[in-house]
């Protein structure tokens, strides 16, 4: 019969998924610069998950130049069309990498662009519709030869 006691391993993976539960999920993720960015673009808006489409590889080479595609869902008519898109990254020396405007008469609510990254981070797409709503999407890009960095001379 096993013993009635938890083993230290078992109690640490429960405290650490407790631990994980308790902090709200992007909070972990994102450093002050980034959350400093984000306030600034929603105003204290709520931001839902949702919506958006992040389209980057998980693994880039170079951090040179790393495709990005943002897609969100809408049909884009005059009443109900995506108005921005805002790309934000943790590590960067500038958090907020791209912001992007758009309309009904763009016919989709979607950018592609390249961006450079210092390093792997989580990258997060926000895109605010013509209701006033903000919805997001994140993605993790693991960069095995970094971008963006400064040496001292």
């Amino acid at each position: 019969m096993p013993e009635p006691h938890a083993t230290r391993r078992q109690f640490l993976v429960v405290a650490s998924a407790a631990a994980l539960l308790a902090v709200p999920w992007p909070t972990l993720a994102m450093p002050d610069a980034m959350k400093a960015a984000i306030r600034d673009v929603v105003k204290g808006a709520v931001v839902r998950v949702g919506k958006v489409k992040f389209d980057v590889p998980p693994l880039v080479e170079n951090g040179n130049t790393v495709p990005v595609t943002v897609s969100v869902t809408s049909p884009m008519t005059d009443a109900d069309h995506v108005v921005s898109i805002h790309i934000f990254n943790e590590k960067n020396p500038q958090p907020n990498v791209g912001n992007f405007y758009v309309g009904p008469r763009a016919g989709r609510g979607q950018v592609a662009t390249r961006i450079r990254l210092a390093d792997t981070q989580t990258l997060t797409a926000i895109a605010k519709l013509s209701d006033g709503s903000f919805w997001s999407a994140t993605a993790d890009v693991v960069v095995t030869l970094a971008a963006c960095t400064e040496e001292a001379s």
